[in-house]
């Protein structure tokens, strides 16, 4: 078994909090409260250190790329001042190309930060759920208001003169949602990339309609019903990146998605303390799950490399296990074994693909 690979992709929580009360936000609205305890955001200090630490990895195992996604919280509430320093001293010091991301509500994305992210190539991903009635069901303002019409506004300049930093849409899946409406209201801009995300839940605390009845598959119907219109559509200017990985996955390749195949994710999360996390969505399980104990202020990332966690003997012994990889990890979790179980999503998984593969194998043999 080979070790932890180096890190490729850092995940720098600018600001500590958010402008909006999404209904299944794993920071907010689950198991992490540690949150509460962490500065609102990042202090230049911290953010100047995090950086050199990237500077470092990139240079000890001479990388030749590395991504730095600017995270929160919302990010846009550091203010383009903070957001410029974090920028300019990574492209300064980092020795090797940085690929800058972005992953926002949209709420406060206006022409002065539009203008920043042009300037450094930074790539803008907005989080949006479909149709005005799926997005306003879940995605609110602290005071109960629905956010679509506002976040469609600001969507205008990405869609249209800064279209060249527009990295894609992602939506949280809501199985009683009409799959294609969400589908269709999503496409309708044309974003690069369209990223469907399985609300997060455990065995404890399962994820909205994930009954325990493994005949039911709510959140693997919802996307077959999607996957089936985008497999057999003509060819379009937008990339659904779970179903592309999951082609991949199954034609012998690797995945680009956390949560499918089996390689581990190779990322790490700076918290607004400095503080240095794994992928921060274990902490929807307990709030300490994600914690290394290690800061930015005194440690290398080096420090923070692991082997991902080991699958389950059930999942062992599937033959899916090379595309799912046993699911996302904090998804596995119940108390009194920990990460030691399935997915909570594993009938779903298994739909989805046990679909693709059965299709993806039709074609081939039409094709010999």
């Amino acid at each position: 078994m080979t070790g932890p690979r180096p890190v490729r992709q850092f995940v720098l929580k600018v600001h500590g909090r958010c402008n909006l009360a999404c209904d299944y936000c794993y920071v907010y609205e689950m198991g992490d409260g540690s949150w509460r305890a962490k500065p609102r955001a990042m202090a230049p200090g911290t953010a100047d250190a995090a950086v050199d630490r990237v500077a470092e990895h990139a240079a000890a195992h001479g990388l030749d790329a590395v991504q730095v996604v600017l995270h929160g919280g919302e990010p846009l509430l550091a203010g383009v001042a903070a957001l410029r320093r974090v920028l300019t001293r990574a492209r300064d010091r980092v020795p090797a190309r940085v690929d800058f991301a972005v992953q926002t509500n949209g709420l406060l994305l206006d022409t002065a930060f539009l203008d920043l992210f042009a300037e450094f190539g930074v790539r803008v991903g907005v989080s949006l759920d479909g149709t005005a009635a799926g997005h306003d069901r879940h995605r609110r303002t602290h005071s109960g208001h629905g956010t679509h019409a506002a976040v469609t506004e600001r969507l205008t300049a990405l869609t249209g003169p800064y279209r060249h930093v527009f990295g894609g849409l992602l939506c949280v899946i809501d199985p009683t949602a009409d799959p294609l409406a969400t589908h269709t209201a999503l496409t309708g801009s044309a974003p690069p990339v369209l990223d469907y995300l399985l609300p997060h839940g455990t065995w404890d605390t399962p994820p909205p309609g994930r009954a325990p009845d493994p005949t039911r598959t709510p959140y693997g119907d919802w996307l077959v019903t999607i996957f089936e219109h985008w497999y057999t559509a003509a060819p379009g200017p937008t990339s659904v990146r779970l179903f592309d990985a999951l082609l991949d996955l199954l034609l012998g390749g690797e995945s680009t998605v956390e949560g499918l195949g089996t390689d581990p994710s190779p990322q790490v999360v700076v918290d607004t303390d400095g503080g240095i996390a794994r992928s921060d969505i274990l902490a929807a399980t307990v709030p300490t799950a994600a914690a290394t104990g290690l800061s930015v202020h005194r440690d290398p990332f080096d420090a923070a490399l692991a082997p991902a966690p080991p699958v389950c003997p059930t999942c062992a012994a599937c033959p899916l296990l090379r595309v799912c990889g046993g699911g996302q990890p904090a998804h596995r979790h119940r108390a009194g074994s920990g990460l030691d179980n399935p997915s909570v999503y594993c009938p779903d998984l298994t739909r989805l693909i046990t679909h693709a593969s059965t299709r993806l194998a039709a074609d081939l043999e039409h094709l010999r």
